[in-house]
């Protein structure tokens, strides 16, 4: 099977009042083949920085250590939640000087995140059609709804809107 686009997601959550929403919407596009999700992680960061991790499935513990966790690999966890050594895109340890996305860091004093490594199932025909055609990825992003007001792709009370649950949640 052809892997897809991979992405690294990473969401926070201050006080996590999980309802099985998300859980059924990311069901929802598996069942369409449109996103797959690879692994997942709840990374809990307390007042002092120490992290606690469970791995997000339907595996035992035991089943988990034992599969590992690519999200864990990505970010310089083991299963456990120690640090472990940060890996490039090769495989190999990061070199030195190159720039690394600290995932980990980014998590705010006493709150959860959800670490999801997502396949986008829907983006491999055009991937390898703009390979096809000698293109290739040169950056990519999500764009903040007030950028989307900004170019009249948004109405400015919806984007208000997504932007006061953001910040009630932060």
């Amino acid at each position: 099977m052809t892997l897809g686009p991979v992405q690294l997601l990473a969401l926070g959550f201050k006080n996590p009042e999980f309802r099985g929403e998300i859980v059924d919407q990311l069901e929802r596009l598996r069942q369409s083949d449109t996103v797959r999700v690879i692994d997942a992680l709840a990374v809990y960061k307390d007042g002092t920085g120490e992290i606690e991790v469970m791995h997000l499935s339907n595996m035992t513990k035991e089943e988990a250590a034992r599969a590992g966790s690519k999200v864990a690999e990505l970010v310089g966890l083991d299963i456990e939640g120690e640090a472990a050594p940060a890996r490039s895109a090769s495989g190999g340890e990061q070199p030195p000087g190159e720039d690394v996305w600290d995932v980990l860091e980014e998590i705010p004093m006493n709150s959860a995140a959800a670490l999801l490594l997502l396949e986008h199932r829907w983006a491999i025909p055009l991937r390898d059609s703009i390979a096809r055609a000698g293109g290739f990825r040169l950056a990519d992003g999500f764009i903040s709804p007030q950028d989307l007001v900004d170019i009249g792709l948004m109405p400015r009370e919806e984007a208000e809107q997504l932007m006061a649950m953001e910040r009630r949640a932060a």
